[in-house]
């Protein structure tokens, strides 16, 4: 049996890219032989997804996985090289089975999938990131994906009472949060979680707005009042009109209709919105 040395294993790493522990397997499959550990890794196709791994990969998918009961779900984005591959149906199964492992255990290491994937496809694939919520205390775990799948959303709702939760109507409003998240692109879920860093800045570019100038320090402070007021209607979740009435009402209100319909109190506790692309941007 021929010495596997750190060397040679370094060697044949730069050679295909490969990980330390594939390379060294290899070169011991091999007898040492470097030509043929590099000819073994070309056909288990190890070594072609090493240097497809080099390649841009800014297109993609997000796919999700809600446990049964919605008592927590994962959102995963994963990327490819061309949209072509991220319409395809073999890889998007590839994406849910992937957001099913992460689902069941956070941990799980996933290299291999990956590089069989990337083998089969024949592109660089990345499984870019991937978030996870669990309901706290009564409530559910929902998720949508936007047509395309290029948009995708989790989101955790919470009731006082454990029997709301198998409601028709907190279910629907659940769901209907969650397209409200996908359009509107909140950032926070309401005011107390925006940070003051981010309100600061705010109030700084709006003070040094043309409409300011010379103005009273009391008609300033009122008028960055309005500014961050429309702000917050922006950003924070609750504060955002509700689509689906055409912007009517609040998100707050509305959920606060829904609540005293079933008697109970109704809370949008956190939630994650993935766009494919933005982590790399």
């Amino acid at each position: 049996m021929a010495e596997i040395t750190a060397a040679n294993v370094g060697k044949l790493r730069e050679m295909t890219g490969v990980g330390m522990m594939e390379c060294k397997k290899a070169l011991v499959e091999a007898n040492g032989d470097m030509d043929k550990a590099v000819d073994n890794l070309r056909k288990s196709g190890i070594a072609g997804a090493a240097k497809k791994s080099l390649r841009d990969a800014r297109e993609g998918v997000i796919a999700q996985h809600i446990t049964p009961g919605g008592k927590f779900g994962v959102l995963v984005e994963i990327n490819c090289e061309t949209d072509f591959v991220a319409r395809n149906e073999g890889f998007r199964a590839f994406c849910d089975e992937i957001a099913k492992k992460v689902a069941a255990n956070p941990a799980v290491d996933l290299e291999a999938d990956r590089q069989a994937a990337v083998a089969k496809i024949g592109e660089n694939i990345k499984i870019t990131r991937n978030a996870r919520l669990e309901v706290s205390g009564n409530g559910l775990v929902a998720a949508y994906i936007h047509t395309g799948a290029k948009v995708g959303v989790l989101v955790e709702v919470g009731s006082g009472k454990a029997e709301t939760t198998n409601r028709d109507e907190f279910k629907q409003l659940v769901r209907d949060i969650t397209l409200q998240i996908a359009a509107g692109h909140p950032h926070a879920v309401s005011r107390d979680q925006v940070s003051p860093e981010v309100v600061a800045k705010e109030r700084e570019i709006a003070a040094q707005s043309d409409r300011l100038k010379g103005k009273p320090a009391q008609a300033m402070e009122k008028i960055l009042a309005g500014v961050l007021d429309k702000f917050f209607q922006t950003y924070c979740l609750v504060d955002q009109g509700f689509v689906k009435r055409n912007s009517e009402i609040s998100v707050k209100d509305h959920v606060a209709e829904v609540g005293k319909q079933l008697g109970d109190e109704i809370v949008i506790r956190s939630f994650v919105r993935f766009q494919v692309g933005e982590a790399s941007a």
